[in-house]
């Protein structure tokens, strides 16, 4: 089994070339490792953990992992309460795990938020991390963890996505570069 960690950005415009970038990345990752069934670890947050887990969901034999950074009660308030659809594919995804992983409390959301990430890194085989390729904005964020599945020499997969405008919830996009796929690393 091939497991697959997932970072990324939540808040994503032109969806559809960013998920033609994850079935990119998929089929270089089973490539690279033959047929072996997938795995996804995913904190099944809005955006790209959701697109990752759903893309590997419809591989045969794949499973997912569900991460949860902390409490679920307080967790499902980061989506659920404010969007009835995203708790609705919240839940449906996490109905799909194998396993959900329940992290320990946090002093802090970021901090949650940071372990759920490191977990994912520390133990996955891949990571496929759909970003901009530009320093984290909080901590946790998408370049921190890129960086650390680097420093363990874990292969990443980039499906290159805008982010959002830093301090604010407005999407952006990479142009002609949104869900290219740069491959880092992997076996040949």
């Amino acid at each position: 089994m091939v497991r697959i960690g997932v970072t990324g950005h939540r808040i994503l415009m032109e969806v559809d070339k960013i998920a033609e970038g994850i079935e990119e990345a998929l089929a270089m990752i089973q490539s690279a490792y033959g047929e072996q069934p997938l795995a996804v670890l995913s904190s099944l947050a809005e955006g790209a953990d959701r697109l990752v887990a759903e893309a590997v969901l419809k591989k045969p034999d794949s499973s997912l992992i569900a991460i949860i950074p902390f409490n679920m009660k307080d967790y499902i308030t980061d989506f659920g309460e404010k969007d009835s659809a995203s708790r609705a594919q919240f839940d449906s995804l996490l109905s799909k795990a194998s396993e959900v992983v329940e992290l320990p409390e946090a002093a802090t959301r970021e901090e949650g938020y940071a372990q759920g990430g490191d977990y994912a890194v520390d133990n996955c085989d891949v990571l496929i991390a759909v970003w901009d390729g530009q320093e984290a904005q909080g901590r946790g964020g998408t370049g921190e963890m890129v960086a650390r599945a680097r420093s363990q020499g874990k292969p990443v997969l980039i499906v290159r996505a805008g982010n959002r405008r830093p301090g604010t919830q407005e999407p952006t996009t990479l142009g002609e570069e949104q869900g290219r796929v740069i491959a880092e690393g992997l076996p040949t």
